[in-house]
């Protein structure tokens, strides 16, 4: 399904029925990614209508050329919440950008957010603590029949460069890397209009809504150092570091994860 909004249109996929969950995939990729291990986790859990969208530049949204900040594509999003499901509360899970997203979201309608997820979640800090990259385990013989962008990509993403990883990796990551907006999110936009011009919460000294923080210890692209004044944001808050899990703990430590934010809505 497609929702026109002010810059462009957003794809997205529904599935269940109850209260709105806005998924927010990470940036580079598209909504299959997130779909393939979050719908498992409704399997006994009933009363939620999981919404995965295509990110603004992602997938099958369409941008026009006025769309050049993360501030544009936020207001995207926030068109196609005002369309799919004005006035009702909803939550939102975000991994990476998508996190980031997330935070933006809930600055601009903290009455309408009912929970947030934020998983390995991108911050409004251009200076990062993170930790050196580290490799807990590698398949020389499965890296050397990649070819070189998805072998990049793949190395720089995962701690466990095995196998069942890579598998994954091809069967959820890699097709929406291949409709990601390249022209986009190869421009300067990360330079001169990455963060958002309004900070998330800057003056709000606590936010009510049950959230969920996920973060991978070995996480060289997000980091887990920078996260405590999220903590202090949300006093009805679970705040989880995973050792030996890096920036893709969705995939190296999926089922934690999924029990987790199973924990989380229930």
């Amino acid at each position: 399904m497609n929702c026109k909004v002010r810059m462009g249109s957003i794809h997205y996929e529904d599935r269940g029925e109850g209260t709105p969950l806005l998924i927010l995939h990470s940036m580079g990729t598209d909504h299959r990614a997130m779909m393939a291990w979050i719908e498992p986790v409704f399997k006994d859990i009933n009363g939620y209508r999981r919404i995965y969208i295509d990110i603004p530049a992602h997938g099958h949204s369409d941008v026009d050329e006025k769309l050049n900040s993360t501030d544009d594509i936020l207001m995207n999003i926030l068109d196609f919440i005002d369309s799919v499901f004005p006035d009702e509360t909803f939550s939102l899970l975000g991994f990476s950008f998508g996190g980031y997203l997330a935070q933006g979201i809930l600055h601009f309608r903290q009455k309408q957010v009912r929970s947030i997820c934020l998983l390995a979640s991108a911050l409004h800090l251009k200076e990062r603590n993170l930790p050196d990259k580290v490799i807990l385990e590698k398949d020389e013989g499965i890296l050397s029949t990649l070819d070189s962008d998805i072998k990049s990509t793949f190395e720089t993403l995962f701690v466990y460069q095995n196998k069942e990883n890579l598998d994954c990796f091809l069967r959820e990551i890699q097709p929406g890397r291949l409709l990601a907006n390249r022209e986009f999110l190869t421009s300067n936009w990360k330079e001169k209009g990455y963060f958002f011009t309004e900070e998330p919460f800057l003056g709000v000294s606590d936010l009510k809504q049950p959230a969920l923080i996920i973060l991978g210890k070995q996480d060289s692209i997000c980091g887990y150092e920078d996260y405590d004044f999220l903590f202090n944001k949300f006093p009805n808050s679970t705040f989880v570091i995973l050792d030996k899990a890096g920036h893709m703990l969705t995939i190296e430590k999926r089922d934690i994860v999924q029990q987790l934010i199973r924990d989380w809505l229930v």
